[in-house]
């Protein structure tokens, strides 16, 4: 039995088409910083990609900056925190590489569902304006970074970034005494709907990573939205237009920018409603099967591809080992936790409790088949059965 990967939220299979860039790559002997001739077909390759990288999300090319990993460009976009009034604070449901840099205790705003509203995320930011203001000397009072990302990786929830980003109450912070910038996470996002945000919906900036929309992995992406060149984190030779030293992965670049090409492709051609249904009909049979499993964020806006569930009593790494001996690729919260299992903090930050830990994310891709996920609900069915057994 071939084994089923279910699991596109931790990273995607390369695509056809990167694939073939990075071959053809491979053969571009030139470094992009040098002058001559295979220097310059280098760096063609490089601006190739950031143009097709700007168009996935609706920026400027010169607005592109690459990095090794969308965790890098997040420290970037940190870095700039203090041009948005010296602090940077964080949803306590963002991605370690945002949370870990957060200077607050955030309260928790979501529903047991795993929702956040409009009215919530408002909430949220008055709560850090508040409690930003003890902190400030008189001039820069409240002011600060705002990690909020478009779409959760654990459970697929899309938090409602660009209703936030236009809200009259926030506005209102815009035009008064009380500034602040966000930083967006569209890194999951990004290839399944559309990530193009204009107006007052445009954030600071955004992150996002090529190996989450079928590209290479070890490159990332800073897109910044400011009027002003982003400090850099890495000195040295000057690359990237000064924003980013270091010898430019054209290979992985190259790589990236082909896929997401084809990711708005997709998207525009509706490929991930398809992948949606298959989403549904896995949850209804999983349904079927139990009546004590959670489905976290069912009834709010989520990725298409993403189904995050919880069976009280048993435990979410004990699903995935049993599923990977069964032949399906699954996953117990993020990835990129150094290989560790163990019960989400973002999952309790939505209220889960002590649910958290029975959780487990089936995250479907594009050549997910119907038969995959009704046979890995079959499977997944008879291990309850025999799970509730040994609990009698």
């Amino acid at each position: 039995m071939d084994h089923v990967y279910l699991d596109h939220n931790a990273t995607t299979p390369l695509r056809v088409a990167a694939r073939d860039a990075m071959v053809a790559a491979m053969d571009v002997v030139g470094n992009p910083s040098s002058v001559h001739a295979e220097g310059r077909r280098a760096k063609m390759l490089v601006e190739r990609a950031r143009a097709q990288v700007a168009a996935l999300v609706g920026c400027k090319p010169t607005q592109v900056v690459f990095t090794g990993s969308a965790t890098e460009a997040a420290a970037l976009a940190v870095a700039q925190k203090g041009r948005h009034g010296g602090r940077f604070v964080a949803l306590p449901t963002e991605h370690d590489c945002f949370l870990d840099w957060s200077e607050a205790e955030l309260p928790a705003l979501f529903d047991g569902a795993g929702a956040l509203s409009v009215a919530a995320a408002s909430t949220f930011i008055d709560w850090i304006m508040q409690r930003l203001d003890g902190d400030y000397s008189t001039d820069r009072a409240s002011a600060a970074l705002i990690a909020m990302s478009a779409a959760n990786s654990e459970t697929g929830v899309m938090l409602p970034y660009a209703s936030v980003a236009s809200n009259n109450h926030i506005n209102a912070f815009r035009a008064g005494t009380v500034p602040y910038s966000i930083v967006c996470d569209i890194t999951q996002m990004a290839g399944k709907v559309p990530v193009i945000y204009d107006g007052d919906k445009r954030p600071a900036y955004m992150i996002l990573s090529a190996h989450k929309l079928g590209g290479p992995k070890g490159v990332g992406a800073l897109i910044n939205f400011t009027r002003d060149d982003p400090d850099p984190i890495l000195r040295g030779g000057g690359q990237e237009m000064g924003r980013r030293s270091g010898t430019e992965n054209v290979i992985g670049i190259a790589g990236f920018g082909a896929a997401a090409a084809a990711a708005q492709a997709d998207v525009e051609a509706g490929k991930w409603d398809s992948v949606e249904k298959l989403r549904n009909i896995l949850e209804s049979a999983l349904e079927a099967s139990s009546n004590t499993t959670i489905f976290v964020g069912k009834d709010a806006p989520r990725l298409p591809n993403t189904s995050c569930f919880a069976t009280p009593g048993w435990k979410g790494e004990t699903q995935v080992m049993q599923m990977d001996l069964a032949g399906f690729a699954i996953s117990a919260g993020s990835a990129c936790s150094s290989g560790k299992v163990k019960a989400s903090r973002v999952l309790g930050a939505m209220g889960l409790g002590d649910v958290a830990a029975n959780a487990v994310r089936v995250s479907l891709g594009l050549e997910t088949k119907e038969d995959d996920v009704m046979r890995f609900a079959e499977i997944w069915a008879q291990k309850l059965k025999k799970h509730e057994s040994r609990a009698a």
